[in-house]
């Protein structure tokens, strides 16, 4: 016992040096500690309990105020403890305050809705979301909170399409759709955050139920489409759509054409607003607000026209957040620029590691749900990394440490240094991101942001702000023209670099941890202080060494048995040509190959098609337990003369893994997803009811009830 005793102690003294080294950086880890709780959270297999939830939420509190007990160099051990379990809790509140029904059944009738918000999808059809909404013969309380609507066939009948108006139309709606395969992209949850019950598609006339009705968020939203529609009539054809994305976030008129170039090129985040746009219109606003005062000699010699300027420009992206429909990127560009335009009015640096922190952390507590999409993931991780790397530039030059160039040259080379940093900067921590979730990397996409994001800040927004000035007096169309002459050069640069040979690499999907550990890596490598931050890239190398060496499933099965793919040294094979097309895509996507589901059954083909497969699914690769349903329909219908005696029971998409002699490794989706608020009912096990749950989501509800939608 004294010897570990001892131990015990000699541990601790040695993780209180250690962390007493840190001082200074510690507040910086207070995202990751609260991330770290939220991704355990969804990780779990089950929904905690509300026994868990409030034994965590103990727990942090008790750590909070042990931690003036304890030597001074652990109270921060004590303090990342309370945020991770804060993490837990987080999305376990966030989990249940966004609970809504969701269709379980293939519905086909009229559909009435409130609209809220349109885009395009993957197949360019427009795409409309309502809330209020009404379904013929359903129970209100079983009614999705919000439907989602692809409009297909002619639309020259349709009514004009304006925010707030209430719609009817006839439409065939299902419930969001779960991993095509074990561990891919949860639509379902990603739609149970947003609310989102149903989604579907329609191919008859839009009809007008009522008007918009009176109040704020209805008189925003029209002056949004006003906009939108005033910037579409001065700048016909792609250039309106690409100015309309870009102020008002109406991307309806984007063709997919000029999407997928932009996606080819790395120029996609120039249609979104995020981080860059809000921060381009900040600095624009700030930059001319502070000239302006400055050349006032009496309210210069006054004021402080540093701050004013401040509050004109975090007033300036109020404003831009309202108009571009409050979506969540947008939300969290301000939490960003909000954050940095305080420090300068509390005379704080305003680009500093603390400011990303603080904002990471507003974002997490707001939206916990955030930590697993690419653009919480990509727009933190550029921020981060071009901070840190100025960071150490200002270091460098602060310590005296200049190049011999003369101060002429060093005077006009440090903005093009400064824009070569940092798109290669932001390039290379964002890659990683964008090849895990889209497959995908732009090979040409560091001199196409070298060459377009310069147009961007010195031409587009420069111009989107004067034509906001001009519009008060009617001469909008001088800005916008100078505005559609930037965006003309960056939509040429993108189709130019787009049509160059091996504009894209394609990159197959990693395994779960593998993004997880580069992030970890990365942030272990720029926040620790001392020679153990070396570790950090040697996780990166790591991470990518399983990723390179991680194999693909030898089988893939989808949900309904009706697909079945089977990879080939020429790539995946695929059972069918047609049908299930969302499935072979996204199988082939995660795959790294770019090949249409059409050549990839010609593979099928070439193999013998359905004696190929009955070959390579032997009696011996069938799972001792017929749950897997899947896998026994595609065995039924290749004539294997496999049957269950037992009911099968759902299990989703399944995937195997070929082990030689006969051995195989299986996953299904069912097992990945576990039993959680997003799990499709047919998959929820019955469980005892535990007597604090109960008490918890009261608890929830009184707290933060959920209003009945209006009808």
């Amino acid at each position: 016992m004294q010897i570990a005793w001892h131990l015990i102690q000699q541990a601790a003294r040695f993780l209180a040096a250690r962390i007493d080294q840190q001082r200074g950086a510690l507040f910086a880890w207070l995202p990751v500690c609260l991330a770290l709780g939220i991704g355990l959270y969804f990780a779990l297999p089950v929904e905690p309990g509300g026994t868990v939830i409030v034994g965590l939420s103990i727990g942090a509190v008790m750590a909070l105020a042990a931690q003036r007990q304890v030597p001074e160099a652990l109270g921060p051990v004590l303090i990342a403890l309370a945020a991770i379990s804060a993490g837990v809790c987080l999305g376990a509140w966030r989990s249940h305050k966004m609970a809504a029904p969701m269709v379980e059944f293939r519905y086909y009738g009229p559909v009435q809705g409130r609209l809220i918000a349109m885009d395009r999808s993957i197949s360019d059809k427009t795409r409309l979301l309502f809330d209020q909404v009404v379904l013929a013969k359903m129970d209100p309380a079983q009614t999705p909170k919000r439907v989602r609507i692809s409009l297909h066939g002619d639309r020259s009948l349709d009514t004009a399409l304006v925010p707030g108006k209430v719609l009817m139309l006839t439409a065939h709606l299902s419930a969001p759709r779960g991993p095509v395969e074990p561990g891919g992209f949860d639509f379902r949850r990603h739609a149970y955050f947003q609310q989102i019950g149903a989604v579907g598609y329609s191919r008859t006339p839009i009809l007008a139920v009522a008007p918009p009705a009176p109040g704020l968020w209805i008189g925003v939203q029209r002056l949004r489409a006003q906009i939108s529609q005033g910037v579409q009539s001065h700048l016909p054809g792609q250039k309106g759509a690409f100015a309309a994305a870009v102020l008002t976030g109406d991307r309806s008129g984007l063709s997919r054409e000029v999407v997928d170039a932009m996606r080819a090129t790395n120029l996609a985040h120039l249609l979104a607003i995020s981080g860059l746009h809000m921060g381009l219109l900040t600095a624009v606003v700030f930059g001319a607000l502070r000239f302006g005062l400055a050349a006032i000699p009496p309210l210069a010699l006054r004021i402080n026209s540093k701050k004013w300027a401040a509050c004109g420009a975090l007033l300036a992206a109020a404003a831009y957040l309202a108009l571009s429909g409050k979506n969540v990127s947008t939300q969290r560009a301000f939490i960003m620029v909000a954050v940095m335009l305080c420090a300068v009015l509390l005379d704080r640096r305003a680009l500093s590691l603390r400011a990303v922190a603080l904002a990471a952390c507003i974002v997490l507590i707001l939206r916990p749900e955030a930590l697993l999409g690419p653009g919480f993931q990509m727009s933190f991780a550029a921020t981060s990394c071009l901070v840190w790397v100025f960071a150490g530039l200002r270091r460098r030059h602060e310590a005296g440490v200049t190049t011999d160039l003369p101060a002429r040259w060093r005077r006009w080379l440090r903005p093009v240094a400064a824009l070569v940093i940092s798109s290669a900067v932001a390039g290379l921590a964002t890659a990683p991101i964008g090849m895990a979730h889209f497959n995908s990397s732009a090979s040409y996409g560091l001199p196409a942001n070298l060459m377009s994001v310069p147009i961007m800040g010195s031409v587009v927004m420069p111009a989107a702000v004067l034509a906001a000035g001009l519009w008060l007096i009617g001469l909008e169309g001088l800005g916008l023209w100078i505005m559609g002459q930037g965006i003309s050069v960056i939509l040429w640069l993108a189709d130019s670099f787009a049509a160059l040979p091996q504009a894209v690499r394609h990159v197959p999907s990693p395994p779960g941890a593998v993004l997880s550990l580069i992030a970890l890596g990365a942030l272990w490598g720029m926040l620790w202080q001392g020679r153990a931050r070396l570790a950090g890239p040697l996780v990166i190398f790591m991470a990518l060494g399983v990723w390179a060496n991680s194999p693909r499933p030898d089988l893939l099965i989808s949900e309904d048995g009706r697909l079945i793919g089977v990879m080939t040294p020429q790539g995946r094979a695929l059972s069918r040509d047609r049908g299930s097309g969302f499935a072979a895509r996204a199988w082939l996507e995660n795959d790294g190959d770019p090949s249409e589901p059409s050549a990839a059954h010609a593979r099928w083909q070439a193999m013998g098609g359905d004696t190929a497969q009955a070959a390579f699914l032997p009696a011996a690769a069938v799972p001792e337990s017929c749950a897997y349903e899947a896998l026994v329909l595609a065995l039924r219908a290749a004539g294997s003369g496999i049957w269950c005696t037992d009911p099968p029971q759902p299990s989703g998409a399944l995937a195997g893994v070929y082990l030689g002699e006969g051995q195989w490794h299986w996953r299904s989706t069912r097992a990945q997803i576990g039993q959680r608020p997003w799990t499709p009912p047919r998959w929820r096990s019955p469980q005892k009811r535990r007597p604090l749950k109960g008490a918890f989501e009261n608890l929830v509800h009184l707290v933060a009830p959920t209003p009945e939608p209006s009808r």
